[in-house]
């Protein structure tokens, strides 16, 4: 008994030093996410994003390296998230064994987002997103600025680009920030 008050408690916590960002639920609208696939370009790959019976968000489809293409993504777009007093993003997310990229951007009219690549396991699993580790990107090249400076957050995204034809499956549950711990 007393260990399941403590798990409570200690979950309680948690749950105050967190923000969420995004809960997929039964309720989500599939539309709050948009598809950005490499047909931008010229290239072949489709990628879709819809609800699961249980709510999940389901961002699945196929990558083809044809025509110079390699990526699919979906993005969703805030009303400016203050992030200023967390550290890290969490993911709860359900992947199929390849890695994908958490992308985010400060401002909608920058160029640039920051990424963070994964692997995923095909379990359920809790993905942590460090700011500090979120480097700044512009079309697959690495830019000589910083990394995340964790003030706000406007645009959020999930990218496959693995320089291969696959197919792909991403169930996603929800994402939240983390308390700085200083």
């Amino acid at each position: 008994m007393k260990t399941s008050v403590i798990a409570a408690i200690l979950f309680i916590g948690m749950q105050m030093n967190a923000q969420e960002v995004y809960d997929f639920s039964s309720e989500s609208k599939a539309g709050d996410w948009f598809v950005v696939d490499d047909g931008v370009m010229g290239g072949r790959s489709q990628g879709n994003v819809g609800l699961s019976d249980e709510g999940h968000g389901i961002f699945q489809g196929t990558v083809s390296l044809e025509n110079n293409g390699g990526f699919s993504s979906i993005r969703a777009r805030m009303e400016g998230l203050g992030t200023k007093g967390y550290s890290a993003f969490i993911i709860r997310l359900k992947g199929d064994g390849k890695n994908y990229q958490f992308r985010v951007r400060s401002q909608l009219n920058e160029r640039h987002s920051y990424q963070y690549e994964f692997p995923t396991t095909g379990d359920w699993q809790e993905v942590t997103v460090p700011f500090d580790k979120m480097i700044p990107t512009f079309r697959g090249m690495r830019l000589d600025m910083p990394n995340y400076p964790g003030e706000v957050l406007r645009e959020c995204s999930f990218l496959i680009s693995n320089k291969k034809n696959e197919s792909f499956r991403l169930e996603i549950d929800r994402i939240w920030l983390e308390a700085s711990q200083e």
